[in-house]
């Protein structure tokens, strides 16, 4: 009963584990590598505080928001469109 349990499920499954990681490793050395960071783009890290565009309210992370400073307060925006706006809305 075991023996039949490991011939029928067991060894199959780890012949498939087996072949699939092998298989896996050779074309991982085929693919590209990623394409690199075009000039003038700046990196921006995942993650971190968001903030509300007062404009059109979209959240934007605080390391990639422009800001404006308006009576001491400092608001974030999400593009230059939307900081322009908010002078005139």
């Amino acid at each position: 009963m075991i023996r039949a349990f490991f011939v029928e499920f067991v060894f199959p499954l780890l012949l498939f584990l087996v072949i699939r990681s092998l298989l896996g490793n050779l074309l991982t050395r085929f693919r590209k590598p990623p394409a690199p960071r075009p000039q003038g783009v700046p990196f921006v890290q995942a993650g971190g505080e968001l903030k509300k565009d007062p404009v059109c309210g979209t959240y934007v992370s605080t390391a990639a928001s422009l800001t404006r400073t308006v009576n001491g307060e400092i608001i974030h925006f999400c593009s230059k469109t939307c900081s322009d706006r908010y002078g005139k809305a």
